[in-house]
């Protein structure tokens, strides 16, 4: 039988824009990029008041800061995809140690979700699969490779190679790309509160980094403190909604001006440096990208506050994305 609410699994492949700098950060998250596109962590500046995870599997409950929105329409269940579900399961779990399903335990429906997102959950001796209605057209050997993934992640198990790369190779074409921003321009929102803080104004930092280090190129973007005062990602570039959020953590008196504009310089650079799409995967952090980040006069002394501010906390590590 299967246990009460085994939990939640979301692969989540919105862009989180928050990745790690070399000497703070660790990745959180399973399927790696190479060195040089440097991983992904859990405290500090970002891409990442949204839990956006590039082709990322993750365990538990789904949050995001942009949602669906409206009546969501689900198809009826598919019996195809049922038996597809079923059959991962067997093939990692063949023993049926941790469940014994029947194609009837298991269902499976398109959701509209605001991006590429998919999920699956046991309750209450069912397994319950909500997949993006961006793959309702997918070939079925890449509806195959994600029931793979998603089972793999559920059972603790390393998904296999081959259903990595397939899933990859469709999940990151610029086509599915482009829909998942579409979805999340159309069915998101964005959350935003105001950029004049009160201690610093994001108006003002901004418009002096862009003289100073950007010739005033930069186009300025939506900027807004977050709303809650997050101590895990500091900052957060989202090109889909062209904003820029700065932890309401940073709005402080005890917070140097130049650590805001450090986490503020690297927000800007994701606009300058867009993500680049090289063999079916997104990278944000690029050599060109570092090498310009490590100009910023007071660089190192960034990377050890935030050494501290991970000591003061107890935190794994803080990140920028």
């Amino acid at each position: 039988m299967l246990a009460h609410d085994v939990g939640v699994v979301a692969l989540q492949c919105l862009v989180r824009l928050s990745h790690s700098t070399p000497n703070a950060y660790r990745a959180l998250t399973r399927i790696r990029e190479p060195d040089w596109a440097s991983p992904r962590a859990n405290f500090g500046i970002s891409g990442g008041f949204l839990p956006v995870l590039v082709g990322h599997l993750t365990v538990g409950p789904v949050a995001h800061k942009i949602r669906a929105s409206g009546t969501p329409v689900m198809p009826q269940n598919n019996l195809h995809l049922q038996r597809v579900f079923s059959d991962a399961f067997r093939h990692l779990d063949p023993k049926g140690r941790r469940f014994r399903l029947t194609v009837a335990d298991i269902e499976v429906r398109f959701f509209p979700y605001a991006g590429l997102h998919h999920t699956i959950r046991v309750r209450s001796g069912r397994v319950y699969v909500r997949l993006s209605d961006i793959f309702d057209a997918a070939p079925p050997e890449v509806i195959r490779a994600l029931a793979f993934l998603l089972v793999a992640r559920l059972l603790s198990r390393k998904a296999p190679p081959a259903q990595e790369k397939i899933y990859r190779g469709y999940a990151f074409s610029p086509e599915v790309l482009r829909a998942s921003d579409i979805a999340r321009q159309k069915r998101g929102r964005k959350v935003v509160s105001t950029a004049r803080g009160k201690t610093y104004d994001l108006e003002e930092l901004f418009a002096r980094l862009n003289r100073k280090y950007f010739a005033g190129e930069i186009e300025k973007p939506v900027l807004t403190w977050s709303k809650r005062r997050a101590k895990r990602i500091l900052g957060h570039h989202d090109s889909v909604h062209n904003t820029i959020t700065i932890s309401k953590a940073l709005d402080a008196r005890d917070v140097p001006e130049w650590f805001v504009e450090y986490i503020l310089y690297h927000e800007m650079l994701h606009i300058k440096h867009p993500a680049k799409l090289i063999n079916g995967r997104r990278y944000y952090h690029t050599p060109a990208f570092r090498s310009e980040e490590q100009r910023f006069p007071r660089y190192q002394a960034s990377q050890d506050w935030l050494d501290r501010v991970v000591r003061k906390n107890r935190e794994l590590r803080a990140r920028a994305a």
